[in-house]
């Protein structure tokens, strides 16, 4: 998969407010092959939780009380971004409006990026009742550790976007126009 380069992303939220990030994930793919993962917590706007989103995530006050708030690692995350300005996750629309929600909540300019959805992508080419994330890396036997934890997520999505390039002969995201969207 020569050429195929993308970043996979993933939010976990403290409240039901789509800007309360606790914890961001990326996994970078270059030429094909995963080649970092990385997690960061984010201590959310004063840095409170719903019990239910700590129930999905495990994530707490405690964890996020030390932690860098978005801004913060935002900007680490477009230091990769740089190089690879697409994005991939599964629900993309989740994750993006995350990704806005906080950029406007912190002032910060909304850079240009591409990002494709692999919940699309997998509903439009595969005929499976149950198209979640940890479903599907089930099914394709993509072994993960934590489903809910940022940095598993994003690399999860990331195998799978590169499992659903390969079962379509698709040398490049962008043969993949349906499932794509711009930040």
């Amino acid at each position: 998969m020569e050429g195929i380069n993308f970043i996979a992303i993933d939010f976990e939220k403290a409240t039901s407010q789509r800007s309360s990030i606790c914890e961001a994930g990326i996994c970078v793919v270059r030429n094909g092959k995963v080649v970092e993962t990385r997690s960061w917590l984010v201590r959310p706007e004063n840095n409170q939780y719903n019990y239910w989103n700590t129930q999905i995530h495990g994530i707490s006050a405690r964890d996020t009380a030390n932690a860098p708030e978005f801004p913060i690692v935002w900007n680490e995350i477009c230091k990769y971004l740089a190089d690879i300005p697409i994005l991939v996750a599964h629900n993309a629309g989740f994750d993006m409006s995350c990704i806005r929600s906080a950029l406007l909540l912190h002032n910060i300019p909304k850079p240009n990026i591409q990002y494709y959805c692999t919940l699309q992508a997998a509903r439009r080419i595969y005929n499976f009742s149950c198209n979640k994330l940890n479903a599907l890396c089930d099914h394709f036997e993509i072994s993960y550790d934590a489903h809910h934890r940022a940095g598993n997520d994003a690399e999860m999505c990331a195998r799978l976007f590169l499992q659903e390039l390969k079962d379509n002969g698709w040398s490049t995201p962008e043969e993949m126009d349906f499932c794509r969207g711009d930040l």
